[in-house]
């Protein structure tokens, strides 16, 4: 079987103007078919578990648009995209303001580019930029 590569590269969204909301991902780059990709996502300069929030993982393969996988709220509950959901799992570590993303039993066509994102601000939560 041919190896699936997925190259991970940071994320960093801003948030308003006051602050900036890091998105540090982590794990391999290199997983094989049938095995169980397993990636990171540390959060800097906001906490996870601020109410309001989500946090997603998305990927987008080599050509394509990119796909929703799934999110964990501020809360810790979980949604996922029905076509991968039994063997997609999203979790979080509080203590260390990560959230995690495991699916399992890989095949080539996910190779992808895989990203952790936060979702956007709501209503006038945002300083007016000056």
């Amino acid at each position: 079987m041919t190896p699936m590569w997925l190259f991970l590269f940071p994320l960093s969204a801003p948030r308003c103007v006051l602050s900036q909301v890091q998105l540090q991902e982590s794990g391999p780059e290199l997983v094989k078919p049938s095995q169980t990709l397993s990636l990171t996502c540390s959060v800097s300069g906001f906490s996870i578990t601020t109410s309001g929030y989500t946090w997603h993982w998305i990927r987008q393969p080599p050509g394509k648009e990119m796909e929703w996988i799934g999110y964990i709220t501020y809360s810790g509950s979980t949604n996922y995209s029905p076509s991968i959901k039994s063997r997609t799992a999203v979790s979080r570590d509080t203590s260390k303001n990560q959230f995690s993303l495991q699916l399992s039993s890989v095949t080539t066509e996910e190779t992808a580019l895989y990203y952790c994102a936060r979702d956007t601000v709501r209503g006038s939560q945002c300083e007016p930029r000056h």
